[in-house]
């Protein structure tokens, strides 16, 4: 496994291109109207302010307090990078108060205070907690964090958490916990080396320590050494944990210790240090970016080993994100006053328990794996594992109420992780698993129009990220000179110029092949010679005789343009009478997938049916299962035109053809996207209580007029056309897409080309020899390392 790789132009675009920055303020009220801004401000909000004046709790009734956090730093301690500052702190605030959002639906205003003394840095903090459900503290360096901590807790009555102590130590401690048990060893036995005696480490000692670990068995170094009773530097937690003897050295520890947690500096532990350890060791080696020894250092010398690091390339994560969004969650649900030592204990509990129970099939494609299973290389739930929120936030809610410090009570737990699940919308989750599947197997994708930047942009990024193997047609000076001007690495990429001598013989071949195909469909021989010169029709035969796997066109060129080479050279699948197109749209209530909107101008009974059937079966290549809208302006037989009547008689086909798909219409398309409605007026249909993820238009104009209105007025990303039926994938850009829009598209392409295009073993063969396949194997040999 390997890091992957992450280009700066890519990450300073990232934070410019459009509005700078990655937050942004969204009312959650409606603001249209004169009485609308009349009740938002001035005089309306009046009221609220009284009521909230004569009770200081109705903040939570009437603002949005309950369910804001602030993210506070003074940039002395960041990531990796130091004392940098506040402004220079402020992309990181920023990218906690992201997952924040995406991970548990709490909003964030991130601070940055230019003030590095502590006391002064606390009386900031506290004047801020009317405007706050709770404080993250973060980057803030040692011993400063501990004072500033400890002052706010004790002071506010909002939870207050300083994530780089606490985050550290609940995810390790549930790693520990779970190691343990696969170990078959006891915590009160075992004797543990910690490597670094700063903010992070203390907190996962002292947590260690409340699940049982003994203080006696400790060793722990810092900078000056190890801690023992003859240092006078130490304050009163870490006198606890020192030594008699002053000679202690790290190597010496190590002999015969138990578990090993790293959370200093890279490459200070040797594979002799591991060798020497005791029968089953743990390593937790989190310092980041280089653990205190590699994995392959470690698990090459002890085979009996349990590893984990604070990187995503090698097993068990140590992942801080695993714990400060659902935690405050948990704490904000149920307005704890702080966030204590029994809400913790009940997160690494949680966490290691989830670890333990059966990993659901999303969670393994997410991560490339066939089946997870709790053992040495799964300790910690994944980030990614949807569970986390309805699992985590729980345990630490009710462990709150528990411990005394809630201020409501939570009745329906069965009804509160329903609430904590519909927080969390699907649409990053389908992305992130349409990468994670397309990286399981990666293919080659020919794009036809690479003397085009966003082409370019989106090549590298597929490459670096091993996703696919991408194929450049067009002039190969052209596109050199574009790729070097912006700094684009093509060295390794296969650049085609179908007009070239140099593919006079592989021209001659597709097109007596092309000649074969339609010598009877208006198409001589010279024709074919020439044809061959176009782009499209060039890349589209190499997908044809497996040269390729996918082809990705229509940048800058018209729908028909793209899409007859495909029809003429590749064909429809077995059975498929005509295509069509299929748009993904990526909503704030998931993924929402219209059809046909590209292609068939008013299809009858019979192609709606067959559109439908296509439409169901791409579905179900996401891994999800399609829950069908056959939409018309009548409902269930409401009016009795031609229009309705065809879709009525479309879906009687569908249901014919396949009993067992969820499809019911004609119908509104309000109606389908209510369930309330549905189910009151029309509760018969098998749409009630099921989310509807498939709308199937009656025709061209209603599908494309509703994607783009959906697209432009910002109510979803649009990703596609999908173009359903053909027999291998060919999937044409909207005019203009951006590099997101490309880059999503051609994951699509990249599934698609899984199903539709297995490799022959020649073939196969034939990749191994590329340069990109010897670059996966060899992550030494990667471009820009």
């Amino acid at each position: 496994m390997q890091k992957k790789q992450i280009r700066k132009e890519q990450a300073l675009e990232y934070h410019s291109k459009g509005r700078p920055g990655k937050i942004e303020v969204v009312p959650t009220k409606e603001a249209k109207t004169q009485r609308d801004l009349s009740l938002a401000y001035s005089p309306g909000v009046a009221e609220p302010c009284k009521e909230i004046f004569k009770n200081p709790d109705d903040v939570y009734k009437y603002t949005a307090k309950g369910n804001l956090v602030a993210v506070i730093t003074n940039g002395t301690a960041v990531l990796g990078l130091g004392d940098i500052g506040p402004e220079a702190s402020k992309p990181v605030m920023e990218g906690k108060g992201v997952l924040f959002k995406i991970f548990a639906d709490i909003d964030v205003f991130d601070i940055e205070i230019n003030e590095k003394d502590p006391a002064r840095f606390v009386q900031i903090v506290k004047a801020l907690e009317p405007t706050f459900g709770g404080i993250n503290l973060e980057d803030i360096k040692a011993p400063e964090c501990f004072y500033i901590e400890q002052h706010l807790r004790e002071t506010l009555k909002i939870p207050v958490m300083h994530d780089d102590q606490h985050g550290t130590a609940i995810i390790s401690s549930a790693a520990l916990l779970n190691a343990l048990e696969v170990q078959k060893k006891k915590i009160d036995r075992v004797r543990i080396v910690v490597n670094g005696a700063g903010a992070a480490a203390m907190a996962c000692s002292q947590l260690y320590v409340a699940l049982g670990a003994k203080y006696e068995n400790f060793i722990l170094f810092d900078k000056d050494g190890v801690l023992h009773e003859g240092r006078t530097d130490l304050d009163e937690t870490k006198k606890k944990f020192a030594v008699r003897a002053a000679d202690w050295t790290l190597e010496k520890a190590l002999k015969e210790a138990d578990v090993f947690v790293g959370l200093s500096v890279g490459n200070v532990v040797t594979p002799e240090m591991v060798k020497s350890m005791a029968k089953k060791p743990i390593v937790f080696a989190m310092a980041n970016p280089d653990p205190e020894i590699s994995y392959e250092a470690a698990t090459e010398v002890r085979d009996d080993i349990i590893m984990a690091t604070g990187r995503s390339d090698y097993p068990n994560q140590v992942n801080n994100v695993l714990g400060f969004p659902f935690i405050f969650r948990g704490a904000l649900d149920v307005r704890a006053t702080q966030i204590n030592e029994a809400m913790k204990l009940a997160a690494v509990k949680a966490l290691a328990e989830l670890a333990r129970s059966p990993v659901p099939d999303i969670v393994n494609m997410a991560y490339n794996e066939k089946n997870i299973v709790f053992g040495p290389s799964y300790i910690i739930p994944k980030p990614l594992d949807p569970r986390l929120l309805a699992t985590v936030a729980p345990a630490v809610a009710r462990a709150a109420i528990e411990s005394g410090v809630a201020q409501t009570l939570i009745d329906n737990w069965d009804a509160y992780a329903i609430e904590l699940n519909k927080r969390l919308g699907l649409d990053n989750q389908l992305i992130r698993l349409l990468g994670s599947k397309a990286r399981m197997d990666p293919r080659r994708i020919v794009f036809a129009e690479a003397d085009n930047l966003k082409i370019l942009k989106t090549a590298q990024i597929l490459y670096d990220e091993e996703v696919a193997y991408p194929i450049l047609l067009g002039d190969e000076k052209k596109i050199r000179h574009i790729a070097a001007l912006n700094n684009i690495d093509v060295d390794e990429l296969p650049i085609i110029d179908p007009r070239s001598d140099a593919c006079e013989e592989q021209r001659k071949r597709y097109s007596e092949l092309f000649f074969r195909k339609r010598q009877r469909r208006g198409v001589n021989k010279y024709e074919s010679q020439k044809i061959m010169r176009d782009r499209n029709y060039f890349g589209c035969m190499m997908v044809e005789t497996g040269e390729a796997d996918a082809m990705i066109s229509g940048l800058t060129k018209n729908y028909p343009d793209t899409i007859r080479p495909a029809i003429q050279v590749i064909g429809t699948e077995t059975g498929v009478k005509k295509i069509a197109g299929m748009y993904l749209m990526l909503t704030k209530k998931g993924p929402l997938f219209l059809a046909d909107t590209t292609v068939n101008f008013n299809p009858t009974a019979e192609e709606l049916a067959d559109i439908t059937l296509m439409a169901a079966k791409e579905v179900r290549s996401f891994s999800l299962t399609p829950r069908i809208a056959m939409l018309s302006y009548s409902n269930f037989g409401t009016s009795d035109s031609p229009e309705a009547r065809l879709v009525a008689a479309a879906r009687a086909i569908v249901k014919q053809k396949d009993p067992t798909l969820i499809v019911d219409g004609e119908m509104q398309a309000s109606i389908a996207l209510s369930n309330d409605l549905l189910k009151e007026n029309y509760p018969f249909s098998e749409l009630v209580d099921q989310e509807v993820n498939t709308l199937i238009f009656p025709n061209l104009a209603a599908g494309n007029v509703a994607y783009n209105l959906l697209k432009e007025v910002g109510a979803a990303d649009a990703i596609g056309p999908i173009l359903l039926g053909l027999k291998k994938p060919v999937h044409v850009l909207q005019l203009g897409s951006s590099v997101r829009s490309i880059y999503n598209m051609a994951l699509i392409a990249i599934v698609d080309a899984q199903i539709k295009c297995s490799n022959s073993p020649e073939e196969t063969e034939a990749l191994k020899k590329s340069p990109w396949w010897k670059r996966r194997k060899n992550p030494e040999n990667k471009a820009g390392k």
